[in-house]
């Protein structure tokens, strides 16, 4: 049975970690990121395939990740790799599966499928694993609104920029208006579809300011959280989301007032001078889980 607390946990960061290299998905729980992402597909060397997900199955099987969520980036579904990716996974006990290059509901459909196999090929329980979509083209972009809603597993979908740029056949500026077409499409599909969303990764591991305006766009854009390269992005990106002293008090005056107004009937109403309605209600909890999970919350929300 697909959990729906699985699929609405917290997402902030969701650091890349290379399979090849068993050195590097050892214990990366240490940096304390919301979900991992290990990587099948572009970071590791075609004669490697199989190696590195023999490494996966045993991390998967052995290594305490300490709550951290364990994504896996399987192999496109052009290439003869993607079905056996899946069964490690699975066997696994991966929490979810990234599709990589996903143009279209029916490439979700069909890993779904695969994905529902294994799980019963290995006595796993039906629906566990959930998925996420990789949109990494123009054709992905404009199938955004089927993709996002093709399958019950899927939790959200991710960019890639750099794939997607270079079928624009531009090339990434730093200015973000390559992206900005993609990145608004994204957060209206997802959110239509009610499912998160995922920016994809900063590159230039020295531009910190860079990197934060970039984090800071994508809060304020309404991206759930953003996929990283490197350990150190990973504070910046819990700063960003962490919600202010005053957006946490606001939100717990909506929480409160909704749930005392709506038990008495009455549905629309004002708190610190703003009208505020029910639909006010999921965002006030989600400023407070934020705020927990950054240990700013006290609390009794």
């Amino acid at each position: 049975m697909i959990s729906e607390a699985n699929k609405k946990r917290l997402r902030r960061s969701m650091m890349f970690l290379n399979c090849q290299k068993p050195g590097l998905i050892k214990d990366p729980y240490v940096y304390r990121p919301d979900s991992i992402m290990l990587d099948l597909e572009d970071a590791v060397a075609e004669n490697q395939k199989d190696a590195a997900r023999l490494s996966l199955y045993h991390a998967l099987r052995e290594i305490n990740y300490r709550g951290v969520e364990r994504v896996v980036r399987i192999n496109g579904l052009d290439t003869p790799h993607w079905r056996e990716d899946i069964r490690a996974c699975v066997a696994g006990g991966c929490d979810a599966i990234r599709i990589a290059k996903t143009e279209g509901a029916e490439d979700v459909r069909q890993v779904e499928a695969a994905v529902a196999r294994a799980e019963e090929e290995f006595g796993r329980p039906k629906g566990c694993t959930l998925l996420m979509a990789a949109i990494e083209s123009a054709r992905g972009v404009q199938e955004l609104r089927e993709i996002c809603g093709a399958s019950p597993r899927l939790f959200g979908v991710a960019l890639s920029g750099g794939d997607y740029t270079k079928d624009l056949q531009t090339t990434i500026t730093g200015t973000g208006v390559e992206l900005a077409g993609a990145r608004q499409l994204m957060v209206i599909a997802a959110r239509a579809a009610g499912i998160q969303c995922f920016d994809t990764v900063y590159t230039n591991l020295e531009d910190t300011e860079g990197f934060r305006r970039e984090v800071e766009l994508d809060r304020a854009m309404g991206f759930d959280g953003k996929s990283l390269i490197n350990p150190r992005q990973i504070a910046v990106v819990h700063e960003v989301y962490t919600p202010t002293e005053k957006e946490i008090i606001f939100a717990e005056k909506v929480v409160r007032e909704i749930e005392d107004k709506r038990a008495r009937g009455i549905g629309v109403f004002t708190v610190d001078g703003k009208m505020v309605d029910v639909a006010f209600y999921d965002g006030a909890k989600r400023t407070i889980a934020l705020a927990k999970a950054a240990g700013v919350y006290t609390g009794e929300l």
